[in-house]
């Protein structure tokens, strides 16, 4: 585990590679599960004032959950959530011309109609936050099969996690934070590349096939 300020990150955001794959998924971590996705107390009112201008991105459906439900709902587990329709998908879930699910607010935000792109919980995945009372946890929130695409390309293409998200974490974060996750980052990485020059090196030694005097 890492320490930054009051923040404890999971190294697994270091080690493992993501990078949404929406070719793949199609969007369906917006559809598949049982909740909705978390809304953080401080983006209750924030969710209030922008639905005037998400609301006609939404689908009849979608309009028609939350003006049931509210734009927002308190979960079984008593944490803010965004409803859901008919216990399915997310009520801000919308599809473009491929069949994608996409977040209405974040295509509001996009189109510059309003200046707030989605909750933080969505901008920061795969990475999950629970709040403690002296200090806030960043883990790991592993979806299988749903991001196994998404683990895939990150491999292929490099990317861990942190830098993935790097605009989510430098939102909640800061960017000061994020620098030094940046340098712990590098630190490990260069840690880890020495320990593995070792292990080689004392493998090929027991193999008698190099010899040290």
């Amino acid at each position: 585990m890492i320490q930054i300020a009051d923040t404890i990150i999971s190294e697994d955001i270091i080690e493992n590679d993501f990078v949404c794959n929406l070719n793949a998924c199609k969007g369906a971590c917006c559809i598949e599960g049982d909740a909705g996705a978390p809304v953080d107390e401080n983006e209750l009112e924030i969710m209030e004032q922008i639905y005037p201008a998400v609301a006609p991105y939404l689908t009849e459906e979608g309009r028609a959950a939350i003006d049931a439900q509210g734009v927002y709902i308190k979960g079984s587990d008593g944490e803010w959530e965004t409803p859901l329709i008919n216990g399915g998908e997310c009520a801000y879930v919308i599809r473009n011309e491929k069949g994608w699910a996409l977040c209405a607010i974040e295509q509001a935000y996009n189109d510059k109609k309003i200046g707030w792109k989605k909750p933080i919980s969505c901008h920061l995945y795969p990475i999950r936050l629970q709040e403690y009372t002296s200090f806030t946890a960043a883990n790991y929130h592993r979806w299988h099969p749903i991001c196994d695409d998404a683990c895939t390309l990150g491999k292929e293409l490099q990317v861990p996690i942190y830098k993935f998200v790097k605009e989510a974490l430098i939102r909640k974060f800061g960017s000061q934070w994020y620098e030094e996750l940046e340098l712990i980052a590098a630190h490990l990485k260069e840690k880890k590349e020495r320990n593995k020059i070792v292990k080689i090196f004392f493998a090929l030694s027991r193999k008698s096939c190099i010899f040290v005097k």
